[in-house]
Parts: C-alpha cells; sequence; structure tokens
C-alpha cells in the first residue's frame, strides 16, 4: 500500500467515528501496552544493538519510560474526555459554557535515533488517547529499534489505524508534502523548517521538538558535590545523546577549579581508567556524528579524557576548560559527551550574553540562593528546566515537556499530549429563554438597558 492510499484508508477510517470512543481508546492502549510488554527482550537488545545501551539504561530511558506514559493515559482518561463546564458571562447568560477535546484526524509522527524507542511511542500514545490515526516514521539509524516497533505496530494495529512505514520504500519529501491533520516531528530545526513549509498548504498543526545548546549554570552558592554528580551523569547517559542534555556550562569562576575536580573524580567513579572498555557507557550512533565530535575537541582546552575508539564508535567523556562563545564546540549543539566550561565572574553579564542567543529548550541552574533561582526562572527564556538538578524534569507525567523558539513549539507528555494531539472545542448551549434585547430595532433606551447590565 502506497503512502497516498494510507492516509485515505486512515482518514475513511476516523470519519466513522471509531476511533472517538471511550472504549475504543482504552483497547487500542492497552494492545500497545502488552505488545511492549511481550517484546521486552526485543526492544532492550535492540537498543543495544542501535546505541549500545545497557539494558538497566535502556529500560529507565526508554522502555519504563513509555509504559509509565501509557498507565498515566489510561488512568487518566475518562476524566479527560468528560464536558468541561465553565462559568457563564453575563452576555450568554442564561445559556451554558463548556468546551470538549476533539480528536484532530490523521497524524503523522517523526521520531529520532537517539532515543528510538522513547520518542517514537511516547507521542503515539498521547495520539491515541486523544482519537487520532497514527502514520508512524522511526529513524532509518536507529534500524534494530525500527525493526522491533514495525513487528509489534504491524502484529497488532490494523494498517487503517496505525501504521509503521518501512524506511527503505520512502521517499522523504514524498511524506511531508501529505496532507496531514497533525504533523509530530523530534529532530533538529532544518529539518523542521522543510515540514513547515511542506505543510504550509494545508495549514495543518505542527508540534516540532527540537533541540539547541541548553546552558547549565553553576553558580558559586551551588553544592558542588552535588552538581558534579548530577552533571556527569547527564552528560553521559546516551553518550550525551539526549536533546535535553546541558550542552555547555557558565561556572562562577570562584568554584570552577573545585567542580572540574569533582567531574573528575565521578567521571572515574561511574565509568573507571578506561571508560572506552566500560559497557556502562554507551556509543555514538555512527561514524558521521562520531567525527563530527572529535572535530568539536579543542585538544589544548581538554583537561580530562579526549580519548576515543573508533571502531567502538566510543568518545571518553571529555571536559574541556577554558572554552569561549567562539570556539567550534559553541557552534552546534554538540549531542556527545563533551563538557565545555565557560568561567564568568558577574552574573548578570553572562546572562545577557545567553539571552541573544536562540531560545534553547532547557536550562539548568545549580544554586542555593533562592533569589538566583527565582531570577533564572522569571528572567532567561526556555522551554523547561531544572534547579539542582539535570534532566528530570521529563521524568514527571504531569509537567508538559516542549520547546520555544529555535527549540521547537508545543509539548507532550501526559495530559499535555491528549490536549496536544486534540482540538479544544467550545461550546454554548442555549436554554428557553431569549434575550429580546440584542434584536433590532435598537434604541437609546435598550442601550441604556444594557450598560446598566453590563456595568
Amino acid at each position: 500500500m502506497n503512502l497516498e492510499n494510507i492516509i485515505k484508508s486512515q482518514r475513511e477510517f476516523f470519519l466513522e467515528n471509531s476511533t472517538k470512543s471511550y472504549d475504543f481508546r482504552m483497547r487500542e492502549l492497552n494492545k500497545l501496552e502488552d505488545a511492549i510488554r511481550e517484546n521486552e527482550e526485543e526492544i532492550l537488545s535492540a537498543l543495544e544493538k542501535d546505541l549500545g545501551k545497557t539494558n538497566f539504561e535502556s529500560y529507565l530511558t526508554e522502555y519504563h519510560f513509555v509504559l509509565e506514559e501509557i498507565k498515566f493515559a489510561k488512568k487518566h482518561l475518562h476524566k479527560w474526555m468528560k464536558k468541561i463546564r465553565v462559568r457563564k458571562s453575563l452576555i450568554t447568560f442564561p445559556a451554558k459554557s463548556f468546551y470538549i477535546y476533539e480528536p484532530l484526524g490523521v497524524t503523522l509522527i517523526i521520531s529520532p535515533w537517539n532515543y528510538p524507542f522513547n520518542l517514537s511511542f511516547g507521542p503515539v500514545v498521547g495520539a491515541i488517547a486523544a482519537g487520532n490515526t497514527v502514520i508512524l516514521k522511526t529513524s532509518s539509524k536507529s534500524t534494530e529499534t525500527s525493526k522491533v516497533i514495525s513487528k509489534i505496530v504491524g502484529d497488532n494495529f490494523r494498517e487503517d489505524f496505525f501504521v509503521h512505514l518501512v524506511n527503505t520504500k520512502l521517499d522523504y519529501d514524498e511524506l511531508i508534502s501529505q496532507p496531514y491533520d497533525h504533523v509530530f516531528y523530534t529532530g533538529g530545526p532544518g529539518v523542521a523548517k522543510k515540514i513547515m513549509a511542506a505543510q504550509a498548504p494545508y495549514l495543518s498543526k505542527l508540534t516540532l521538538e527540537l533541540g539547541g545548546k541548553s546552558p547549565c549554570l553553576v553558580e558559586k552558592t551551588a553544592d558542588i558535590k552535588m552538581a558534579a554528580k548530577k552533571i556527569a551523569w547527564a552528560k553521559t547517559v546516551n553518550a550525551g545523546q539526549t536533546c535535553i542534555a546541558p550542552d555547555f556550562f557558565l561556572v562562577d569562576k570562584a568554584v570552577k577549579d573545585d567542580l572540574i575536580l569533582e567531574l573528575k573524580r565521578n567521571l572515574r567513579d561511574f565509568y573507571g581508567e578506561n571508560p572506552l572498555a566500560n559497557k556502562d557507557l554507551p556509543r555514538i550512533i555512527n561514524a558521521q556524528h562520531f567525527e563530527r565530535l572529535l572535530g568539536l575537541i579543542d585538544e589544548d582546552k581538554v583537561v580530562f579524557g579526549g580519548g576515543f575508539d573508533k571502531e567502538l564508535l566510543k568518545i571518553a567523556p571529555t571536559i574541556m576548560d577554558g572554552v569561549d562563545f567562539s570556539d567550534p564546540v559553541m557552534g552546534e549543539e554538540i549531542f556527545g559527551p563533551i563538557i565545555p566550561i565557560i568561567t564568568f565572574d558577574k552574573l548578570d553579564e553572562i546572562l545577557r550574553k545567553i539571552k541573544k542567543m536562540p531560545k534553547p529548550l532547557a536550562f539548568y541552574t545549580f544554586t542555593s540562593d533562592r533569589k538566583i533561582e527565582e531570577k533564572i526562572i522569571r528572567e532567561m527564556e526556555y522551554g523547561n528546566g531544572a534547579i539542582n538538578d539535570c534532566l528530570m524534569q521529563v521524568a514527571n507525567p504531569r509537567l508538559e515537556f516542549g520547546g520555544v523558539g529555535n527549540s521547537g513549539q508545543g509539548g507532550y507528555h501526559g495530559y499535555f499530549g491528549f490536549m496536544n494531539f486534540s482540538n479544544r472545542k467550545s461550546i454554548v448551549k442555549a436554554g428557553f429563554f431569549d434575550n429580546f434585547l440584542r434584536y433590532p430595532p435598537y434604541s437609546e433606551k435598550k442601550l441604556s438597558l444594557i450598560k446598566k447590565i453590563l456595568g
């Protein structure tokens, strides 16, 4: 079946209204959960083959993450689908006012290679919960995980409701140029702009989960031991190939040496003296990205790490000190286990520089000063973030995840995923009483009465 026929069959199925019932959505979510559980071993094995992840890391950051998303959606779906009443206004009195969430229709979800299971099925959960049909396109780079996803989808879902597209038979320009009701894309700004242009004729709704250079501020009052441990983990989980990983580090010069010392200690504790041989350190996805990362490392500024293995596609966790905004490592999103440190002594000055950069997906702040914490939250623009931690904002399904500006638009997770894949439809239901004042002929007497009523 070609793409045009898939879209046509999904649109016809959607127009039958089958996907709109609570029972249908719950049945499909249960089906997805059961299929994932049945294929746990294959999923974890595929992630190890694609990215060199241990079962422990894959379980927590991908497999269990998706199951929690399904569990949360199932628990709250009935409430989400209910009619939401709002207060009447004087103008509409005595009519009732309410809104409901209705599905958008045929959705296209394009997922990336860095978390190929999580970032495929995470959005799918929101799309199914909201009552849409789903066309899923996974990355050609994470081939083994795509095979398992294809098996899960193909074995359990009818094609006119949920289909996984086979990469080898796909023309990307054709894919993004078709008429969809919603396109959900996770990746980079370059492709996002192409999708926006391709979907402009249809005025389709777009959700763009992008990325960028997410800053991490280590202020002089921070608990340095705690900060270093969390930073060391956040920059090496999935070998740093995480869209919300702290990209570069703004460190007060008063604590810089202490932070570097603690980073070194924690990285040795995590991965030993030979991290390239440690199975807990994942690899870079392919040779292209591996060579790109090596090009960002300035050997003159490396104070820890710097080693690599071309056969294993592994790069040791690497700390670079004395980095400047003009250095190559600051010219693009790193997406690897490189820790560039920029030193500052005046907080307001460094924050002004950051505000002039494209708005990041995440911002992390390590501080014990409540005023500085509030300053960052209120004055810096970014999609999401954490205080005295990294990455963990995505672990709470009650928080929306998404970017702003160059780092994306729209969000999801939990209720926000359901809401994002829906149209919020507002309704006014009139009663039997009719307000005669709105009808002509108009008069000064009527206007005077209206002014008294409305104030």
